[in-house]
């Protein structure tokens, strides 16, 4: 069942991620188009897409091996998302428990998101979405979310305990888009 979840979750965030490529062709098509001079390089278009952030969605690693943050970036700068992590509490230890975005928002490079309190457990991220070692957005690390990530807990006495690190979440490898003509 564990795996039948993971397997629903990574289809959904995969999911996602086609929906946003494909909008980012799309709009890309359009300019194209609307522009009327076909020999001009594309290459300006990649530039505003970095800016406004579109680019940015998609999976990034999260804390522990097999534990993600999807992050979709939507119309001005309105972030959605969720983290898919084990959880570690005696109810619920190596269960997955998905923890969506309470808000979130992205400013150029600087991003920001709350995750809903599950299970006693919440996530804030004050960070920046920065150029990785990745050569291409195909490749792992195109985009890495860098900054401050607390974490916020409950025990059942209701004490609350935060602890806060610096992360670095590499983004996931993109499909590549088919080349035209092949």
């Amino acid at each position: 069942m564990k795996r039948n979840h993971f397997i629903y979750v990574v289809a959904l965030g995969v999911g996602l991620e086609v929906l946003s490529l494909s909008s980012s062709l799309n709009l890309r098509a359009q300019d194209a188009k609307a522009s009327g001079d076909s020999a001009k390089p594309a290459t300006t278009t990649a530039e505003p897409d970095a800016k406004s952030g579109p680019s940015y969605s998609g999976m990034y690693a999260f804390l522990k091996e097999g534990e993600f943050v999807q992050l979709t970036v939507e119309d001005a700068g309105h972030v959605t998302g969720f983290i898919s992590r084990f959880g570690e509490g005696e109810s619920d230890k190596g269960e997955f428990l998905d923890q969506f975005f309470k808000s979130g928002k992205i400013e150029g490079s600087k991003l920001t998101f709350t995750t809903e309190i599950v299970r006693g457990v919440g996530f804030d991220f004050k960070g920046t979405v920065e150029r990785g070692e990745g050569k291409n957005p195909e490749d792992e690390a195109y985009f890495v979310l860098k900054g401050p990530l607390t974490e916020t807990a409950s025990d059942a006495n209701k004490k609350v305990t935060s602890h806060s690190q610096d992360v670095a979440f590499k983004m996931f490898p993109r499909d590549a888009a088919p080349a035209a003509g092949k």
